[in-house]
């Protein structure tokens, strides 16, 4: 390989470095800061936004089976029930014609 190779792996190595010592600086000032509380909470908020954001435009079926899930995970508080309960009913929903 040519200098440039070597050249471009090197700052490739030092950006991704970089990025992960600028992650790990700017998660203790988070963490140090009065928006602390906000960190406990993200992990449920972006499952949320995810499964918002792909229930979006989605047929009627698919929002019943998220709604059964939804029950599922409320009554359960275990993801795995969750996600059996909510693919028995969507595969539920697709044999009866819906």
């Amino acid at each position: 390989m040519s200098g440039t190779y070597w050249a471009l792996i090197g700052l490739l190595a030092v950006a991704a470095f970089s990025i992960r010592v600028a992650g790990l600086l700017g998660g203790v000032r988070i963490r140090a800061s009065r928006h602390a509380w906000m960190l406990d909470e993200l992990p449920g908020l972006i499952v949320v936004s995810l499964v918002a954001s792909s229930l979006a435009g989605q047929p009627l079926p698919t929002w019943i089976a998220a709604g059964v899930a939804l029950g599922a995970a409320i009554m359960t508080n275990h993801v795995i029930a969750t996600m059996a309960v909510g693919v028995a009913a969507y595969a539920g929903l697709g044999w009866l014609g819906m």
